[in-house]
């Protein structure tokens, strides 16, 4: 399985930023590709993720209302779109597929490099 993650960088906070994840080489033909991100000293956390097959999510409560995460199948693409940030929001955010939601919320999957997100207050 292959990823190209883009979009990361330095934005103040109350600023946006949009992430995409392109993932390749998954057998499955559903599939669930999100976010979870990890701040220094802290653990790795879901963020969001979108499933293939019927377009259902799953956001964590911090980032609803902030963060829109939405796909392209024809172009094996996932975007997360994230408005209003925070400089809580700092962190290594990593693209992840698995085959069902339960799954790659329990870490159960495939991992891209991470692009990391830096908002400075």
């Amino acid at each position: 399985v292959q990823f190209v993650e883009s979009g990361g960088g330095l934005v103040q906070a109350g600023g946006s930023l949009r992430l995409s994840c392109v993932v390749s080489g998954f057998t499955s033909d559903n599939y669930v590709v999100g976010w979870f991100r990890q701040a220094p000293g802290k653990e790795r956390e879901a963020v969001s993720c979108i499933a293939s097959s019927d377009g259902i999510t799953y956001t964590r409560d911090s980032v609803k209302g902030r963060f829109t995460i939405s796909s392209d199948n024809a172009k094996n693409t996932v975007y997360l779109q994230m408005n209003r940030l925070k400089p809580e929001d700092t962190a290594i955010y990593v693209c992840s597929v698995s085959d069902t939601i339960p799954r790659w919320r329990l870490q159960r999957g495939y991992w891209g490099q991470g692009t990391q997100v830096t908002v400075s207050s």
